[in-house]
């Protein structure tokens, strides 16, 4: 996500406390929150992608979806 972009979901928040949005403000607004939720998920789970656990014996193990892990 681009700085333009933050700084529009930005200005559009404080607009909205202050004044209000139309109708396609309010559809842009939305529009650009999905955008940085989805971006930040991305983000989060690269990063989670290469996070291991060490384990007391000194073994690493990589972090697996639980949905991945059978022993829950």
């Amino acid at each position: 996500m681009t700085e333009e972009k933050i700084n529009r979901i930005n200005f559009l928040a404080r607009k909205q406390k202050s004044e209000g949005l139309t109708e396609a403000e309010k559809a842009e607004q939305q529009a650009l929150r999905r955008e940085y939720i989805d971006s930040y998920k991305r983000s989060l789970v690269a990063q989670l992608e290469n996070t291991y656990i060490l384990e007391p014996d000194g073994t690493k193990r990589k972090v697996k979806r639980r949905d991945e892990n059978s022993d829950n």
